[in-house]
């Protein structure tokens, strides 16, 4: 594995939901109706910065709503919380305190984040409200299907819903508990970041510098387990050089990298890439069906440059001397061609097998 100093699009166009892709969201209760919309979120009165635990600037700003706009988007907000996480009942609603609506002035997406708290028991959670952009929801749906983690998520005309992803994020993580992690630990965050790097390779997820991700820790028995998990996806298939979807080219992630080539010889590496490409493989076969609908949309869809998509096609091409690539008309195709060529490696050696 190695890094490079990768150059992302500066910023990347936001892509419209099409009619085909509305459909398949209704088909699968993703589109639902929603009494407010990311637009009723920016007519805040004023806003203050929020600072971390050790007074820096988290980029975020906690805004204001003069009394009236206040309590009718507080109302909202909770019918939201109980659409995405419930059955919508209002019964709840009592219970509920919106105690925070924070606005990001970093990245593409410029997403709201709202915290909710059972005031009975100070139990809080986070969701966020973003502008509905085409590459983000395809990203979110290939994560929900391809990876270990199901996702939640609502869209309703230009305004996408999003559950938080809970972690430590990626950065963070590297900067200040990699290096209290005993030896046993850093080896299993290797393997697991080997993974995820491939995982993102094959379903061409995009920019996955280490605050794109989190490190979500979890003690089993008389260990802790770490998994990595994608917390962006508004780099699904948009970028025409192929190492962007390559975790390992980022020199944010020189240190998981270094660690990797610390921890593994070629043969493990190896190893750990056919173990998630037969995963991913196998996730293919039990969402079929769902997967066709959804490359179908992308087919259809516009996600990308003329110019992005032959440097990709291309680029993948000499990877692979698969002649689909080369013929790919849009970046919905090469991500088409990208599942088939993992699914039809793994069928084969199986069907070898037998």
């Amino acid at each position: 594995m190695s890094t490079q100093d990768l150059k992302i699009s500066k910023k990347k166009p936001s892509f419209p939901v099409s009619q085909l892709l509305n459909t398949y969201l209704s088909d699968y209760k993703r589109n639902v109706r929603l009494p407010i919309l990311y637009e009723d979120l920016l007519r805040f009165q004023g806003s203050v910065v929020v600072y971390d635990r050790n007074d820096e600037d988290t980029l975020w700003i906690r805004v204001y709503y003069n009394e009236f706009d206040r309590q009718e988007i507080d109302l909202s907000l909770k019918k939201v919380y109980t659409i995405l996480h419930s059955d919508g009942n209002e019964k709840t609603f009592p219970f509920l305190s919106v105690d925070a609506v924070d606005y990001c002035t970093f990245g593409n997406s410029n997403p709201f984040r709202i915290k909710v708290r059972n005031i009975l028991n100070d139990n809080f959670t986070y969701f966020y409200v973003k502008k509905a952009d085409a590459s983000r929801i395809y990203g979110i749906e290939l994560e929900h299907m391809l990876s270990p983690y199901n996702l939640n998520f609502l869209v309703y005309k230009d305004t996408l819903i999003e559950e938080h992803i809970a972690g430590i994020p990626g950065d963070e993580f590297i900067k200040n508990m990699l290096p209290k992690c005993t030896e046993p630990e850093k080896s299993q965050i290797a393997k697991e970041f080997v993974k995820f790097n491939e995982r993102c390779m094959i379903r061409l997820l995009g920019d996955m510098r280490s605050y794109n991700y989190v490190i979500v820790p979890t003690h089993d028995f008389d260990h802790v387990v770490y998994k990595v998990r994608a917390i962006d996806f508004d780099q699904q298939c948009y970028e025409g050089k192929f190492n962007i979807y390559r975790p390992q080219f980022f020199k944010e992630n020189n240190q998981m990298v270094e660690l990797v080539k610390r921890k593994f010889q070629k043969e493990s590496i190896d190893q750990y890439k056919i173990e998630e490409r037969s995963i991913v493989a196998k996730r293919l076969i039990s969402y079929q069906n769902r997967i066709n609908e959804l490359v179908n949309c992308m087919v259809n869809d516009t996600l990308s440059t003329p110019e992005n998509v032959t440097q990709l096609k291309m680029t993948i091409f000499d990877y692979t001397q698969d002649l689909n690539f080369k013929r790919s008309k849009n970046m919905g195709e090469i991500v088409k061609f990208a599942l088939e060529f993992v699914q039809r490696n793994y069928e084969t050696v199986n069907t070898d097998r037998l």
